[in-house]
């Protein structure tokens, strides 16, 4: 997928046959923050700006900004394979996070 980064946050990179532009948005975050430009190097100008407007903004109204990814997330992955997860888990003296942060890790890292 084609995306910017900056200070934490990622944005999306699309294109408007129609109107003739590159647009995006801030990616993973429930606020929704919008750019555009007529080239990747202004979109990606535009990214960044609305990025720091962004921060901006909340310091200004006190509110801590939306943060993309939080460190947890919720996983539905059936009674039966919890099951299984948890009591191998245990086998092997670890708790059922640690287990699967492990093996995302590996599957991540093998990936990269």
């Amino acid at each position: 997928m084609n995306c910017f980064s900056y200070k934490g946050y990622q944005g999306s990179v699309e294109t408007s046959i129609q109107d003739k532009c590159l647009y995006g948005k801030l990616l993973n975050i429930t606020d929704l923050i919008l750019y555009e430009g007529n080239t990747v190097d202004e979109l990606e100008q535009n990214f960044k700006a609305s990025v720091d407007d962004y921060l901006e903004h909340c310091k200004q109204q006190n509110k801590p900004p939306k943060k993309p990814f939080k460190g947890s997330f919720n996983v539905r992955i059936g009674q039966e394979l919890h099951e299984k997860a948890s009591k191998r888990a245990s086998e092997i003296g670890k708790s059922l996070n640690d287990y699967i942060k492990d093996i995302v890790q590996k599957d991540t890292e093998s990936h990269a």
